[in-house]
């Protein structure tokens, strides 16, 4: 059965650091590409980064460009999401998800990952 399950959300302060964590089972994660996603409240899901399959490409949104770094660790199944300098605007459920094909791309199209997290919550305020 695969699955992912993120974990690490919390409650922080504007200018404070959280890590993500996507932990991934039920199949053999070193050959997917892994996004990470958020949604915040009245708003659109939408891409925040992506890790190729074996680590060495990574690609973020520019509004998180310098503040969030992507990586993946294959032998423990899991991928991270290092956030620092948080912004209120950060705040969301943030998910991870599998891609279907194996070709590094900015694409939030939910029909381009076929597995998807339940999401942690990352609150940034004050």
């Amino acid at each position: 059965q695969v699955q992912l399950a993120e974990s690490g959300g919390g409650l922080v302060q504007p200018g404070g650091s959280l890590r993500l964590s996507c932990a991934t089972s039920g199949f053999t994660m070193r050959y997917y590409v892994i996004g990470w996603f958020r949604q915040a409240p009245g708003k659109d899901r939408e891409g925040v980064s992506y890790i190729s399959p074996s680590g060495t490409s990574t690609i973020y949104a520019d509004s998180v460009k310098g503040r969030f770094t992507i990586s993946r660790d294959n032998a423990k199944n899991t991928v991270y999401l290092q956030m620092h300098n948080l912004k209120p605007e950060d705040t969301a459920v943030y998910y991870c998800a599998r891609k279907k094909s194996v070709s590094l791309s900015f694409s939030a199209a939910t029909s381009e990952y076929d597995y998807w997290g339940q999401g942690t919550q990352v609150t940034v305020s004050s």
